[in-house]
């Protein structure tokens, strides 16, 4: 049963609840798109704990009344089989009750912005790069997420030298937010003639996508460059000015699109991955960790750091951080990625419960 320590958060989280129901119940909320938001997303938060919670104390006194009918009787069979009911839902409600409880990612319910570039490796890391983004595209039509192309740079072998894209979708962030890090690949090479195997590596940065209402930007901390597109080899793609650099100079953070052809659509696009940049960085330093994730996350991206290993001649995956090792490389390469995440989701699960 609960201890009373808890059971008086669980009730100080109704009594929230009930405050919460009366603010989207304010016909001057809709006013305010950050505060409805935010109040919206708590209501989902409490509204699943509130309902276990409530769950759980009708099942206590449906024990109590049940312990009583035994006591009261010649102790039928059936009298006891609804106590032992009674005290079986207790313990499920009480374990799901746990679990709810664990702090909630404040990044949940976002979309997420993926950046992957070749790092160690030459052109075959470039391959691989472009191995990993159709790896992700593929999981996310699994998922029915919706997947948006920021910016790509083509390298000279139908690789990507780098690409950034928006997934949107349920469940995105909370599947793919542990895929940032060093991804490293051993296998023979399609410009290796002896068969040797080579060890290569490409960088994956995880990113929550931003609202505007999460990060006001002073435009006067902008700096905007504009320059004409180019393309593999630094040839010039396009007649007019219609690429974009934008630099937050309190931040320093620099992010550049030229895939569009519209200056105004390159300058939107800028906008998401820098609001991104910046609202992850700000949840670092309110974490008081040492850097922002996504530097921590692409670090060298060089072939000694690894947070996966995929190896072609053994169709293996394997991850470092868990030592979670598949042989169905193939598979996942083709987007069948739900037992690497869940595996994951499970271990940081565990990790917060253990932290609890």
């Amino acid at each position: 049963m609960l201890n009373d320590r808890l059971r008086e958060r669980l009730v100080d989280l109704e009594r929230e609840f009930e405050s919460v129901l009366a603010q989207l119940n304010d016909p001057d909320l809709s006013s305010d798109p950050k505060r409805l938001r935010d109040v919206s997303r708590r209501h989902r938060e409490l509204d699943e704990v509130v309902t276990c919670f409530r769950r759980l104390e009708s099942a206590g006194e449906d024990l109590e009344a049940a312990r009583e009918m035994v006591n009261d009787s010649t102790g039928e069979e059936r009298d006891l089989a609804q106590a032992e009911v009674a005290e079986a839902d207790i313990g499920r409600l009480e374990e799901e009750l746990r679990l709810l409880l664990v702090p909630r990612d404040p990044n949940a319910d976002r979309n997420v912005i993926m950046e992957i570039r070749g790092a160690e490796g030459g052109e075959e890391a470039n391959l691989f790069a472009k191995d990993l983004y159709e790896m992700y595209t593929r999981y996310a039509a699994t998922k029915g997420w919706k997947v948006e192309v920021l910016s790509s740079s083509p390298s000279e072998r139908d690789g990507l030298n780098e690409v950034t894209f928006l997934i949107k979708g349920e469940g995105a962030w909370v599947r793919l937010e542990h895929e940032g890090g060093p991804h490293r690949v051993q296998r023979v090479p399609v410009t290796e003639s002896q068969g040797r195997i080579h060890t290569s590596s490409a960088a994956v940065a995880v990113l929550p996508e931003a609202e505007e209402v999460d990060v006001d930007i002073d435009q006067n901390d902008l700096k905007i460059d504009v320059y004409r597109s180019t393309g593999p080899g630094g040839q010039s793609v396009n007649t007019t000015d219609s690429a974009v650099r934008i630099t937050h100079l309190p931040t320093g953070i620099v992010v550049a699109m030229q895939d569009e052809k519209s200056q105004i659509q390159n300058r939107a696009k800028a906008m998401i991955v820098l609001r991104s940049r910046i609202l992850k960085a700000e949840q670092d330093r309110q974490a008081a960790e040492l850097s922002e994730q996504r530097r921590s996350q692409v670090g060298s991206g060089g072939r000694s750091e690894k947070i996966r290993t995929y190896n072609f001649k053994e169709n293996r995956v394997t991850d470092h951080r868990i030592k979670f090792t598949l042989h169905k490389l193939d598979r996942i390469l083709m987007g069948d990625l739900d037992e690497l995440t869940e595996a994951l989701m499970a271990d940081k699960r565990y990790r917060q419960l253990d932290d609890g």
